[in-house]
């Protein structure tokens, strides 16, 4: 809902240093002077400690004093000209800005290809009556499309105007209109020339950089709604009578009795009342191996319970859970993102003004010059077209998507374009373990020692569960089962493992206290589940993450080009510490939580250094987002995907060394598009300011550079997989 001035204090949250914290989607935020806007103007606002812009997120923060006189936030972004709400809207549902982009770009391709196919009648010599029809037909296509595909600048032009700024909008509306009334003014009156293919075509071009752009914003979201989508909505809870009752998940109090059955995400932190199962804490926390939880033991929200239903004592209400940290970690991570703005918009930032007092000059100098109106006015519009920011609008955008494109046919998904800016710079890489480096499914190691016919009667056993270690038995298991005598009553038993008899004896094989009956003597030394013949062990399981055969040819090659690496995981330092010494990294982390990632990757760009995080879970999230650039592999949750730049879609590591090929390609070419755009500029001014240049060549000189650009963004297919070796050398 929209912000009430009143309500400021009840929607927010207090902090520990005494200062509140107010969130604020404001959908009207789309560049970079839209950022400044706000931030200076709270920053000045009595009571406003700090105000930061998430452009991504189109979202807000205010960080205010004395709650008891709260600052009149909404207020004060109302008369600047952003609307603001306690609430955004959510992004599940239909983008209608990018809707309406596609819309009237189609209007105005049509009414361009049509006019510019009259006009091309015109040149070629067409009688004067002829002419004369055709400007009048071209006045007819032109104004529909004009009005309605106009509307995206106009709209934007007039609220920035009304409240007493400018953007790079008001010179394109600016130039559209008088072009239109120009030309139709010069039609009425028989006059030789008319614009109206210059004003289509203009509109035509803007409109695809503006598209082009908004896409490539959308694809930078946040990935908080993909850590929201993990709490379930709604949970049964145990009454005190016995009785179950169907909640809020957002209603859960301190000591209320949650029931989990398998499948389900945990809503809460708590402690286990009753029942056994496993979780799955690798999203979480990096635990590479499911973990056994009985009653007493003490789970996180987010941890997915795998085998058996369980009672729940929650610790703590939904907003104080783990899961509530890390969605605030990932808002501190990604304000820091706000610093980052394009190329394009850093450049833009002193063009409007620019090109207004430069139209304005020229009219002005040849008005004072000629005493005609017509011709000052039309040298002046002449100035506001060949000067569009069409072609620097383009020149970011277009190395963006068709770097998007390049990736996304070689299996990498490019969310963010000034990631590929970013990446060359890096001079760090935080791997993390469990999900990058390795698999995330178990692998049983030295089957070979395990006897045949043990091993035939675990896999017999396994087949009957889906417990990622029965899995991994039975795949390993290459033989058949004909020799096996049948097993009969084959059970799962949810939390410890399976059994079922054979030829008269019973068959066991889980957790070896289970499998056992409790003989810690026949169990000793056993790291992983045991498989046990009428309660003595017949054989033990070890198993190991998988390394990824490429891992070490791609650690080898970013070590080669001089980054620093290391690796940050939450497994044990057994685990961590020989995989990196496979690998050769000499650098690693063990038994890292989200925060201390976060805190990892912050001290490294606090020591100025540019770090690359290449992970894959929710506990990599914080610190994906918080990275100078971050890339997520194949293997990586929802949650991993969106709060990273670069997701690689094919699971092969490789992919990393081709976006440093790509990156390196897309840098020179996006300055050679800015470069050129501004060169362009520089040459093209003086010349319609002198007057040497009617609107029609301003238009035609403008598209010109728009697909010189274009043609130049194209050259990034040429990037081969085979460039990402010489990259490295």
């Amino acid at each position: 809902m929209a912000v009430d001035d009143r309500d400021i204090v009840f929607a927010s949250t207090a902090l520990p240093d005494g200062q509140m914290r107010l969130e604020l989607s404001v959908p009207g935020i789309h560049c970079g002077g839209c950022i400044s806007k706000i931030e200076t103007t709270l920053a000045d606002v009595t009571n406003v400690a700090s105000a930061r812009v998430n452009l991504s997120t189109r979202r807000l923060t205010v960080l205010f004093r004395d709650p008891d006189n709260p600052p009149a936030i909404g207020e004060v972004l109302t008369r600047i000209g952003f609307d603001a709400f306690l609430s955004g809207p959510t992004r599940t549902g239909e983008d209608k800005t990018y809707s309406k982009l596609l819309k009237s770009l189609a209007v105005a391709a049509f009414a361009a290809m049509n006019i510019m196919m009259l006009s091309v009648a015109i040149w070629a010599g067409a009688e004067p009556e002829t002419r004369q029809l055709f400007h009048w037909v071209s006045a007819g296509i032109a104004l529909p499309a004009l009005i309605y595909s106009g509307r995206v600048f106009y709209s934007s032009a007039w609220k920035a105007l009304k409240h007493g700024r400018t953007n790079m909008d008001v010179p394109i509306s600016v130039g559209l209109l008088i072009t239109y009334l120009m030309s139709l003014y010069d039609t009425a009156t028989g006059g030789a020339h008319a614009y109206f293919d210059a004003a289509t075509s203009l509109l035509f071009f803007l409109l695809i950089g503006k598209t082009l752009d908004h896409m490539m914003r959308q694809k930078a979201h946040s990935a908080i709604d993909g850590l929201e989508k993990l709490i379930p909505l709604a949970v049964d809870v145990l009454e005190e009578d016995g009785t179950t009752r169907h909640i809020s998940t957002n209603s859960i109090e301190p000591g209320m009795k949650v029931l989990l059955a398998a499948g389900d995400h945990v809503p809460v932190d708590g402690t286990v009342e009753s029942g056994r199962s496993e979780v799955d804490l690798s999203l979480v926390s990096g635990e590479s191996h499911p973990v056994a939880i009985s009653p007493g033991s003490e789970i996180v929200s987010g941890s997915l319970n795998l085998s058996g239903p369980v009672v729940l004592c929650a610790s703590a209400p939904a907003n104080g859970s783990y899961l509530a940290d890390m969605i605030r970690l990932m808002e501190r991570a990604e304000g820091s993102r706000s610093t980052f703005t394009r190329l394009a918009d850093r450049v833009a930032a002193l063009y409007a003004p620019v090109v207004h007092l430069t139209a304005l000059a020229a009219f002005i100098l040849w008005y004072a010059l000629s005493g005609d109106v017509h011709n000052a006015l039309t040298i002046s519009v002449s100035v506001l077209i060949i000067t569009c920011p069409c072609a620097l609008a383009l020149a970011v955008p277009m190395v963006q998507v068709t770097a998007s494109r390049k990736l996304f046919e070689s299996g990498i998904l490019m969310k963010d374009g000034s990631a590929l800016e970013r990446l060359v710079e890096v001079d760090t890489v935080f791997f993390d373990k469990t999900g990058t480096l390795t698999f995330r499914k178990p692998a049983l190691r030295e089957s070979d020692i395990i006897e045949p016919d043990a091993m035939r009667t675990a896999a017999a056993l396994a087949r009957h569960s889906r417990h990622p270690y029965a899995l991994a038995i039975a795949a390993a298991w290459q033989g058949s089962f004909t020799r096996c005598e049948p097993l009969d009553n084959v059970r799962e038993i949810p939390g410890s493992g399976v059994e079922g008899v054979s030829g008269g004896h019973c068959f066991r094989l889980g957790r070896s206290d289970w499998a056992t009956h409790g003989s810690q003597s026949a169990s000793e030394g056993s790291e992983g589940p045991v498989l046990t013949k009428d309660s003595i062990v017949v054989a033990s399981f070890k198993f190991e993450d998988k390394v990824r055969p490429e891992g070490s040819s791609v650690v080898s090659e970013l070590r080669n080009s001089g980054l620093k690496l290391s690796v940050l995981s939450g497994d044990s330092e057994k685990k961590v510490s020989t995989l990196a010494r496979a690998l050769g990294v000499d650098e690693y982390r063990s038994q890292h939580v989200p925060d201390q990632k976060l805190k990892e990757v912050e001290r490294a760009i606090e020591e100025g250094k540019k770090p690359l995080m290449v992970g894959d879970g929710i506990n990599d999230a914080p610190a994906l987002a918080a990275s100078y650039v971050s890339i997520a592999p194949a293997s990586a949750t929802d949650v991993g995907r969106t709060a990273a730049d670069l997701v690689l879609m094919k699971d092969d590591l490789r992919g990393i060394l081709l976006l440093f090929a790509v990156a390196r390609m897309a840098r020179k070419l996006t300055f050679q598009n800015v470069g050129f755009a501004l060169l362009y500029n520089i040459i093209a001014i003086p010349f319609a300011f002198l007057g040497f240049v009617t609107p029609l060549f301003a238009a035609v000189a403008m598209s010109t550079s728009s697909i010189i650009v274009v043609l130049n963004g194209l050259r990034l297919n040429t990037v081969k997989l085979a460039d990402s070796e010489r990259l490295m050398t």
